[in-house]
């Protein structure tokens, strides 16, 4: 009898990594990933998440059994995303989608801050066909996700990257008045200082590996421009939804990842005092680690449905 794999039930029903990794087909490959392989306390198989190098080649294992990715190369300065919570964000805002916009209809999404991984692009395209327009503060990181991006054939053509010259600017500059965008996505800075940042680090090595480390290696690395923001989290979002406002007839639905969820009170508030339609709060995660999708739009239900604003 062969053993039923465990399931990742948190994870959305769609999401690819819902079962127990195969260690062995992800091996298969990504040879270099075996080196980093261990036993837990179980007597399991698994990854030592605890080492960024071992992370990274889990994830480009990752992209390349589930997603046919073969090229996913980056600076190991770079912050390198989590595949199934990122693949979650994605077919969630799909769901969204679906509910609102009439069969059929080609998605334009917009990755704000796409990252040298270009993660968000990667799944939205090989998952639903999607049409990115990828906003970047970092150049390097933007020459490093074209890379990605016309190294894999089922990739090309499907990203617009466009340079934000004004870290202080979220939309401006990026949304052109000729664009029709269905949805945004973003995977906010987290931290506002580089202390914060490495408290942050220090607190999740020590979840991992039970030790205290002064100076820790971040296990998912991460430029300052990724992970920190003058105010953090909850500043960078109250910025977002402020700019929303000049593109509510541009862009159908507006969205971010908010991790932090003391910082939903005052969203919610700034919100309602922007008088957008509708609201969405969708909880997603892994078993480890909780966070949620903020979803907004300024569209009736039946302009959501044309894509366009007709008042």
């Amino acid at each position: 009898m062969t053993a039923l794999k465990k399931t990742k039930t948190t994870l959305h029903p769609n999401n690819k990594n819902r079962e127990q990794y195969d260690l062995l087909a992800l091996i298969k490959e990504t040879p270099e990933l075996e080196k980093y392989v261990k036993k837990n306390k179980d007597g399991e198989k698994t990854v030592d998440f605890s080492d960024p190098i071992a992370v990274k080649l889990l994830n480009k294992a990752l992209l390349s059994h589930y997603y046919d990715v073969k090229f996913w190369k980056f600076p190991d300065t770079n912050l390198c995303p989590p595949i199934p919570g990122r693949a979650d964000y994605i077919h969630h805002i799909s769901d969204l989608l679906k509910e609102s916009m009439r069969k059929g209809k080609t998605i334009n999404c917009l990755d704000v801050g796409v990252g040298a991984s270009c993660i968000y692009p990667i799944i939205g395209i090989t998952e639903y066909n999607w049409n990115f327009i990828a906003s970047e503060i970092d150049r390097k990181s933007v020459a490093t996700a074209k890379k990605i991006i016309s190294s894999n054939p089922n990739l090309k053509g499907k990203v617009d990257f466009r340079f934000q010259n004004d870290s202080t600017k979220i939309f401006e500059d990026i949304i052109k008045e000729e664009d029709t965008i269905e949805i945004t996505i973003c995977n906010p800075p987290f931290h506002a200082s580089k202390k914060e940042a490495l408290e942050g680090s220090r607190q999740k090595v020590r979840n991992l590996t039970g030790k205290y480390h002064k100076n820790p290696k971040l296990n998912f690395s991460g430029v300052s421009e990724e992970l920190i923001y003058e105010g953090g989290e909850y500043q960078f979002i109250q910025n977002m939804i402020k700019e929303s406002a000049k593109y509510a007839n541009k862009c159908v639905w507006f969205s971010t990842l908010v991790s932090k969820k003391k910082n939903l009170h005052g969203i919610y508030i700034n919100l309602k005092r922007l008088k957008v339609h509708q609201i969405k709060e969708i909880e997603i995660g892994t078993a480890n680690k909780k966070s949620r999708i903020i979803a907004w739009t300024f569209m009736t239900k039946r302009e959501q449905k044309y894509g366009k604003k007709t008042e």
